[in-house]
């Protein structure tokens, strides 16, 4: 029964996670991105952290404190690395819309969030079975990368061509951007996958959580959860309060409207840290194997469920038929190569049962 509650509650992570950047097409046109995308993030990782994530985890400011620097410092800076990709995942919908970026984007957090913590904590593992098992899976994604490119290179010159004048209202902005945003959501694929290292030297911080205030695991997770987000904060809320000043836009915060701006933004807020919330929760149902199948099948889901809301707000409209064979097909690859790394992380949890059972021999 857990495990089909796991699944529910990933599954419906998923579609938060997969829909967040949805509402902000709701924003009229004018709006300048870091309008919108400031108090975004100002949500995100600040006022979420500091108002709900206390509710679920008890003592959270005293475990932060308890703990020490020597166990919070590394978790926020690779947030900080983290806040960097949220930022640009936030540009690269602007550029390329949702279905691409989120594609792009999920395929390299995929590839580097599944490798990075298992080459710095199991280097020594790499040429086990489950470890090639986990590389297999990462040049699987990254062809999966490579292939939705591909669809956003055709994407862009079948909609050009069909309407040359087009300045891209139906599926974001210009088209002379695309190469520029493809390469932007990779790069934020790359920097979002640091949440997944930051987590992984969260254990310190866990151990507290546990041990002095009597949280159970994936309560503790929050903890290390809302030191990720401020660390965030630094670099996505930095960023935005530049571009606020060097396009001398926190005007806009006052102007009419931003009332409807300002709730956009929390909803958005909600679906992401909502997607955070759920993942950690659903793994944790689905007991020895939460890190591999979960992370797999949350991923998985996310992908198709922000296709699936790319192509419902017209972002595909005059699209060649090919474009779209060539999205869904690196949809596929995609899906495939988290299914391999799942399949890799399974393996490496039965690697390491008997060596804990000779340990204790």
């Amino acid at each position: 029964m857990d495990q089909v509650l796991g699944f529910a509650l990933l599954l419906l992570g998923a579609i938060c996670g997969g829909s967040f950047g949805v509402p902000s097409k709701f924003v009229r046109k004018d709006t300048p991105w870091e309008t919108l995308w400031g108090p975004f993030f100002l949500f995100v990782t600040i006022l979420v952290p500091v108002t709900i994530l206390p509710l679920l985890a008890k003592g959270l400011f005293a475990t932060v404190a308890k703990a020490g620097a020597g166990a919070v410092i590394l978790p926020v800076i690779f947030g900080f690395l983290w806040g960097l990709g949220s930022m640009t995942l936030g540009l690269s919908f602007a550029f390329i819309g949702l279905s691409l970026a989120y594609a792009i984007n999920y395929g390299a957090q995929i590839a580097v969030g599944g490798m990075g913590p298992f080459v710095i904590h199991n280097a020594d593992q790499l040429f086990t079975p489950h470890g090639v098992t986990i590389m297999a899976g990462v040049a699987i994604c990254i062809g999966g990368v490579i292939v939705a490119g591909r669809a956003g290179v055709l994407k862009a010159k079948s909609q050009e061509a069909r309407a040359p004048e087009d300045t891209g209202d139906e599926g974001g902005p210009k088209r002379v951007n695309m190469t520029r945003g493809v390469a932007i959501a990779f790069i934020s694929g790359v920097l979002c996958a640091c949440y997944s290292i930051a987590f992984s030297f969260g254990g310190g911080v866990m151990d507290v959580s546990a041990s002095a205030f009597g949280n159970p695991k994936w309560k503790a997770a929050f903890v290390v959860t809302a030191i990720i987000l401020w660390g965030g904060a630094f670099s996505a809320c930095g960023y935005c309060a530049y571009k606020l000043t060097a396009n001398r836009t926190w005007r806009t915060l006052t102007a009419p409207g931003i009332g409807q701006v300002l709730a956009i933004a929390f909803v958005m807020s909600l679906l992401h840290d909502g997607a955070i919330l759920l993942y950690g929760i659903g793994a944790s149902k689905l007991g020895a194997l939460g890190g591999a199948v979960g992370y797999a099948a949350f991923m998985s889901f996310a992908i198709i469920v922000g296709n699936i809301n790319g192509f419902l707000t017209g972002e595909w409209k005059g699209a060649s038929s090919k474009s779209v064979k060539w999205i869904l097909g690196g949809i596929l690859v995609l899906i495939l190569g988290v299914s391999v790394l799942a399949r890799g992380n399974y393996l490496q949890g039965q690697y390491r049962e008997p060596a804990s059972r000779s340990a204790v021999e």
